[in-house]
């Protein structure tokens, strides 16, 4: 019993010091949830829940429960849709001067912006990433396409998780995000049922993802994924399949959807179609829209474009084209470079002339 009373000292002062410390933390989340303000705080994602007082009403009849936490997007915030495309060229679109006809992207142009420097890494995986996160290609670890990763910094295929991709971002602020089509940010050996599914679209900031994982696919007998499972596709080719015509429908559907059930909440999608990309399978009623436009080969095609490209703008008046290269002596080198067209035999010309209809 001597000891008894330090013992009962010791506990009487821990118990006033949590009692203190109970009653300070209690009065500094009282002030923080009657100072809140009205708005969140997007500065630190996930966005913080906000603190509340402790309920001290024991009737439940006179209890007030206080609103319902729910992130939601900035005020008049925009739907966002990305149309990414492979392999086009600056002066293809007719848009841009070129002779495919894209009369909604002409409408787009007519009522918006049209930019004339855009800097790529000349290969899709790079560029990709670059746009999907804001960082610069080696800070994502995709110095080219994820087939060709190395163990070496700057190219690991790996995005680093110190990166956050934008879809993330407008996820956790209260946005609706799909991807359809391409995506070609997975590392192979990532790309199989067994994950991990870090960089799949799902989990990358993408709430859906319809469209194929790797870097090409047929495109009458795609290798689909939908989320992260795989799966067949709709219809077949006689019944009218074709991967660009079921992206469209399903980015439709999926904005239909989003607007039924929540009409106010805003939507990005990144929508990246396998067109233009090789393999070039396209339907045969496209294909023949451009029957015998490209007879006159690339050479004539580069003086028609240069002059259209130059009045709507797009290049500066006085521009000219740049030479081609002079073809080296040796036969081995010279497979390397683009030959004048009239160097090429009657079969090339019918070769690259369907090449030209078929893209």
């Amino acid at each position: 019993m001597p000891n008894s009373t330090p013992r009962f000292s010791l506990f009487l002062l821990v118990f006033v010091v949590l009692w203190v410390f109970s009653c300070q933390q209690q009065t500094a989340e009282t002030k923080t949830a009657e100072t809140r303000p009205a708005g969140i705080d997007r500065s630190v994602l996930p966005i913080q829940e906000p603190t509340y007082p402790a309920q001290t009403e024991l009737d439940a009849r006179k209890a007030t429960a206080p609103a319902r936490y729910e992130v939601k997007a900035p005020e008049k915030a925009p739907n966002v849709v990305i149309v990414l495309i492979d392999d086009i060229g600056f002066g293809h679109s007719s848009a841009f001067g070129g002779p495919i006809n894209m009369p909604t992207l002409e409408k787009l142009a007519t009522q918006g912006l049209k930019y004339n420097r855009f800097h790529t890494t000349a290969l899709c995986s790079p560029t990709r990433t670059a746009i999907l996160t804001g960082y610069n290609h080696h800070s994502n670890n995709a110095g080219a396409i994820m087939e060709v990763a190395t163990a070496f910094p700057g190219n690991t295929g790996i995005r680093p998780q110190t990166i956050t991709p934008v879809a993330e971002v407008l996820r956790l602020n209260g946005y609706s995000t799909a991807a359809f089509g391409k995506y070609h940010e997975t590392p192979p050996w990532e790309g199989s049922v067994s994950g991990p599914y870090d960089r799949w679209p799902t989990g990358s900031g993408f709430d859906k993802f319809y469209g194929f994982i790797g870097g090409e696919t047929n495109q009458f007998y795609p290798d689909l994924t939908e989320d992260n499972h795989a799966i067949e596709q709709p219809y077949l080719p006689e019944q009218g399949y074709h991967l660009s015509k079921d992206l469209a429908d399903q980015a439709i559907k999926m904005i239909g959807d989003q607007k039924s059930a929540n009409p106010s909440k805003p939507w990005y999608m990144w929508f990246c179609p396998g067109a233009n990309h090789a393999p070039h399978q396209a339907p045969k009623d496209y294909i023949a829209k451009y029957k015998g436009k490209f007879d006159d080969g690339y050479d004539a095609y580069r003086k028609w474009v240069l002059p259209r490209m130059i009045e709507k703008g797009i290049l500066p008046k006085g521009t000219k084209l740049t030479e081609f290269n002079p073809m080296p002596a040796d036969q081995a080198s010279a497979a390397d470079f683009v030959r004048p067209w009239d160097s090429l035999t009657p079969d090339e010309k019918k070769l690259f002339s369907r090449l030209c209809e078929v893209y």
